[in-house]
C-alpha cells in the first residue's frame, strides 16, 4: 500500500472555499479502484492547516488519481488558496501488513 500525506496550509479567508473543494475531491477520490481511504483534517488549533491522508493499494492507483478530471479540478482551485505551497509525503505501510488486513479496518 502506498499512503501520502499532504499537508496544506490555506489562506484565512479561503478556509470553507477550500473546505467546498476538497470536500468533492474527497468524494469522487473514494470511489476510484485503487483508492482505499482519503481522509481530510483539519488542525484543531489552527483551522487553515490541513492534512489530506490517502491511502491507495499500489503505486499505479496513487498515480492514477493524479490523472483524473477531479483532482485536476480540485488542484486548479485550490492552489491561488494556498498560503504556502502543500506538502506530499509518502510513506509505506508496515501494519497492517497486506491489503486484506486493511479492508477489515475499513
Amino acid at each position: 500500500m502506498i499512503v501520502a500525506c499532504v499537508y496544506v496550509h490555506v489562506k484565512p479567508e479561503h478556509v470553507e472555499d477550500f473546505i467546498r473543494a476538497t470536500e468533492e475531491n474527497h468524494r469522487n477520490t473514494i470511489l476510484e479502484p485503487g483508492s482505499l481511504r482519503f481522509d481530510v483534517l483539519q488542525q484543531f488549533d489552527d483551522p487553515t492547516r490541513f492534512v489530506l491522508y490517502e491511502v491507495y493499494g499500489d503505486e499505479a492507483g496513487a498515480a492514477a488519481h493524479k490523472e483524473t478530471a477531479h483532482y485536476a479540478k480540485w488542484r486548479d482551485a485550490v492552489a491561488p488558496w494556498m498560503a504556502a505551497p502543500r506538502r506530499g509525503v509518502k510513506h509505506r505501510t508496515l501494519f497492517p501488513e497486506n491489503d486484506d488486513a486493511w479492508k477489515t479496518v475499513r
